[in-house]
């Protein structure tokens, strides 16, 4: 494979259907965009290909877990200015960086505003698909906790200010196990009432209590 890459990773053909997940790339070299097409789609990934942060911005977010390959320079508007566009706009779509300059300073910008890798070209397939793999991992994760924070929503929205109060302590005591201070009694009863949203393992283990917690703390829930 030419341009920007460099060394092959092992790859094998995939069959890809609707529900495979997809790598936006946005690079202004067309070479570079058709090498990381084959080399996305050698591997069973959708791509879809951007030559400008302008167009990208007019496409629709696809509803499948995806993941943006961005090239820091770009005319118009650079890779860093869209993903500080991006986080402004409160659209998690992770983000792997690629350069055809090792700048230290503009990688630990890109970083620290939530990138998930910075490849300076050439480099190595193995790492971009890795880096890749990491990315839509991470965006099939936000994409589940949306899914989960709607629920509860859903659920929140049914109960008294007196039962979010209860489940509020509730969540907090599921979340550190070794401080549970309550009676398991009650809170069945509690929950036998409320359609199982504290002992459901959805709801109530690890980060799902504290997306729990997270919609419990909404300003409206306030009082």
């Amino acid at each position: 494979m030419k341009s920007c890459l460099g060394s092959d990773a092992y790859v094998c053909p995939h069959r890809m259907s609707d529900l495979a997940p997809m790598v936006l790339v946005i690079d202004d070299d067309a070479a570079v965009r058709e090498a990381l097409r084959d080399l996305f789609e050698s591997v069973g990934l959708r791509v879809s290909m951007f030559e400008s942060a302008r167009e990208f911005l007019r496409a629709k977010r696809p509803t499948v877990p995806c993941c943006l390959v961005l090239d820091v320079r770009l005319p118009g508007q650079s890779g860093l200015d869209l993903q500080r566009e991006l986080n402004e706009r409160n659209i998690a779509l992770p983000i792997v960086f690629l350069t055809g300059h090792g700048d230290i300073p503009i990688s630990v910008r890109a970083m620290k505003a939530g990138a998930i890798e910075f490849l300076t070209k050439p480099f190595r397939e193995q790492d971009l698909l890795d880096a890749v793999q990491a990315a839509l991992d991470r965006d099939r994760s936000t994409r589940a906790d949306e899914e989960l924070l709607t629920q509860l929503r859903r659920r929140c929205d049914a109960l008294t200010p007196r039962e979010r109060t209860v489940l509020a302590q509730q969540a907090d005591r599921r979340r550190n196990p070794d401080q549970r201070g309550y009676r398991e009694g009650s809170s069945q009863q509690f929950d036998a009432q409320n359609g199982g949203i504290l002992t459901s393992k959805t709801y109530c283990h690890g980060r799902k209590a504290r997306l729990l917690r997270q919609e419990l703390e909404r300003p409206q829930w306030r009082h």
